[in-house]
């Protein structure tokens, strides 16, 4: 009984993986290859909304 749980969660933690690297790598590929001008866009539209923001928490060393 040991051995089916050991083998279950095994194949369950790589169904998990597999899909999750599989989501990651399907959206970097689409980026590049089908991002043109704005792949940035998302990232640079958040960056301006954040300049001038005060840096919050964490000593500077």
């Amino acid at each position: 009984m040991a051995g089916y749980i050991t083998d279950l969660t095994i194949v369950a933690v790589l169904v998990v993986g597999i899909t999750a690297l599989m989501g990651v790598i399907t959206n970097g590929i689409g980026e590049n290859l089908f991002g043109g001008k704005k792949k940035s866009e998302f990232v640079q539209e958040s960056a301006k909304y954040q300049t001038g923001w005060k840096a919050v928490g964490g000593n500077k060393k």
